[in-house]
């Protein structure tokens, strides 16, 4: 559980030990994820509003390295927060205050739909040459030294990653990355595949290749840090 309400923290936890669950818990979103990728949780139940980043944040984190079911808690019955959880990765939505036995249903609900084995199947980091990725606290590194990248240009990167060697479509990428409304913003993809083969030392694009009209595919082979060739 990922809320900074210490008094609900306590009463929730309090309340599924009872019901014979084992229950972790954190303040924040950012050791949220970290006691995620150390518990390997059966479920993550987390606050859409958190002192560092919010929940929807830690729901995009977890889902670059795991299919756990998630149930998103907020104080607000928005429909557009809804929908931007449910979208975000979330199995569920519930909306503060609840009781008790609603949300013991609803974890019975996610797990019934989860697979066993998701969380197992899942890897928390990625090495592809001399890049390395942690999914779990978005840290890049290439030849071993650190790499300074925002969120997004993480996640495209991490995505390509992911499928290395194979072509990945604008829309694949954009869909990931920025949700299924930003299937055709190319220019945003562009943008940051750019900036991504500067900060890896890639200017002329023979790590992060440009397949035209298409999209792109990171080149499993190739040392990012020793480049040369064209791309665009």
């Amino acid at each position: 559980m990922i809320d900074d309400d210490t008094s609900l923290l306590r009463a929730l936890r309090l309340g599924l030990r009872s019901g014979g669950h084992e229950v972790f818990t954190a303040a924040t979103g950012e050791s949220g994820v970290s006691e995620a990728a150390v518990s390997a949780p059966d479920i993550v139940i987390v606050d859409l509003g958190l002192p560092d980043f919010d929940g929807l944040e830690v729901c995009r984190r977890i889902r670059q390295w795991s299919d756990v079911p998630i149930v998103m808690l907020s104080a607000t019955e928005t429909e557009s927060r809804k929908v931007a959880a449910l979208d975000g990765g979330a199995d569920d939505y519930m909306t503060k205050p609840f009781g008790m036995a609603e949300l013991e249903a609803r974890i019975r609900v996610a797990l019934r739909r989860s697979k066993s084995d998701s969380t197992d199947s899942q890897p928390t980091a990625i090495s592809v040459g001399s890049l390395e990725l942690d999914l779990v606290h978005h840290d890049a590194r290439l030849d071993g030294a650190g790499v300074d990248l925002t969120g997004k240009e993480f996640d495209v990167l991490a995505y390509l990653a992911r499928y290395a060697g194979r072509t990945c479509t604008h829309e694949m990428i954009l869909s990931a990355v920025w949700g299924p409304g930003y299937g055709s913003e190319a220019q945003y993809l562009h943008a940051y595949v750019h900036r991504l083969r500067q900060k890896l030392h890639d200017p002329t694009g023979q790590l992060i290749r440009t397949i035209p009209g298409v999209g792109y595919v990171l080149n499993p082979e190739q040392r990012a840090s020793t480049v040369e060739g064209n791309g665009s």
